[in-house]
This record gives C-alpha cells, sequence and structure tokens, in this order.
C-alpha cells in the first residue's frame, strides 16, 4: 500500500478525499481535501472516480481509509493512503 503523510501531500499530486462523516469533515479537514463519506464512495467508485487520476484517502484515526485504498486498489485506481500529521 502505498503511503504518505498529511504534511507531504500536494495538491499537484492529485486529488484528496476525506472519507470521514460530513459532519466530522465540517468540524475539522485538510483545506485541500473533498469529502466523500467512506460507504458513498465505495458504493459509487465507478461514478465519482477515473482511473486515469491520482487519488490520496484519508480520515480522521485512518482504519476506513486503509480500507478504503486496498478496495479501490483491487479495482484497478492509482490510491495512497494519507497518514494524519
Amino acid at each position: 500500500m502505498k503511503t504518505i503523510y498529511e504534511n507531504e501531500f500536494n495538491p499537484n499530486m492529485g486529488i484528496l478525499i476525506d472519507v470521514k462523516h460530513p459532519i466530522s469533515y465540517k468540524e475539522k479537514h485538510n483545506p485541500y481535501s473533498i469529502n466523500i463519506y467512506y460507504d458513498k464512495l465505495l458504493m459509487n467508485h465507478n461514478i465519482l472516480l477515473d482511473k486515469n487520476k491520482k487519488y490520496y484517502i484519508m480520515c480522521d484515526k485512518g482504519h476506513n481509509a486503509k480500507k478504503a485504498v486496498r478496495i479501490l486498489s483491487f479495482y484497478g485506481y492509482d490510491v495512497t493512503y494519507v497518514i494524519n500529521s
């Protein structure tokens, strides 16, 4: 699994997706991130994502982000797990 720390992310690298719940996202989030809740992302990945783009996946504790990266990698997406810093 490809990983980087949050402070290493640069918006030119790709799209940063925060998979935490929208309420938690509103309270605190990386300003470069977009919020796509974990369940919504996995159920609609074929509509929401493009296999020609790079995605960086994060959440508060990392559990859902790690699972999402594993699953999306299996489906052929270029995804990297982002560790909260």
